[in-house]
């Protein structure tokens, strides 16, 4: 049986509250940082936000009190030890799970502008003034973006990205370290 004295009723109240905020917190991330941070009180640890920090600190320590008391038959100050460490374990481990989360988050979108200067490959090709499409890797991955050009451009060519026309590339076929005339040598 569990005997509900001063020390219990702080760790069940710590469990209590701290979990079901915690809970809140996860569901409604974006929104209650908003407010923080509109009101100044914007605050991350390694990407991570320091109220589900805060929280699951709380609610782990009041498991970790009432396993000492209860289960342990630890005095309350014992018990507050032992939450201490559940606590700290706790935090550390919505710290891993929220990091582990923002990693796995799109990465963010890029600008067409950021490809000027950047090298690809025609892979449809391009007739003079018309439309193609040039495969260009950016941001860890390959893109198929179209693109056009002022005269024609094989399919297989490498082409540098010279400008952005809206959604399309303008592109000219790329010079080759080395070549007679060539500009980049």
């Amino acid at each position: 049986m569990i005997t509900v004295d001063l020390a219990n009723t702080i760790f069940i109240l710590c469990l209590a509250i701290g979990g079901i905020l915690l809970l809140l917190t996860i569901l409604l991330e974006d929104l209650l940082g908003g407010i923080f941070e509109s009101i100044g009180l914007g605050f991350d640890l390694g990407g991570v936000t320091l109220m589900p920090l805060l929280l699951a600190f709380v609610s782990m320590f009041g498991v970790g009190g009432l396993l000492g008391t209860q289960l342990l038959g630890m005095s309350a100050g014992m018990a507050s030890l032992v939450g201490l460490v559940f606590g700290l374990i706790g935090a550390g481990l919505v710290w891993g799970m929220f990091t582990l989360l923002r990693r796995a988050e799109a990465p963010p979108q890029f600008s067409l502008n950021e490809l000027v200067g950047e090298r690809g490959r025609v892979s449809v090709a391009i007739p003079a003034g018309r439309a193609g499409s040039v495969l260009i890797s950016y941001g860890g991955s390959t893109h198929d973006i179209t693109a056009t050009a002022d005269g024609p451009i094989n399919q297989g060519t490498l082409v540098t990205v010279t400008d952005v026309a809206g959604t399309t590339l303008v592109v000219r076929a790329a010079t080759v370290a080395g070549e007679e005339g060539s500009s980049d040598a």
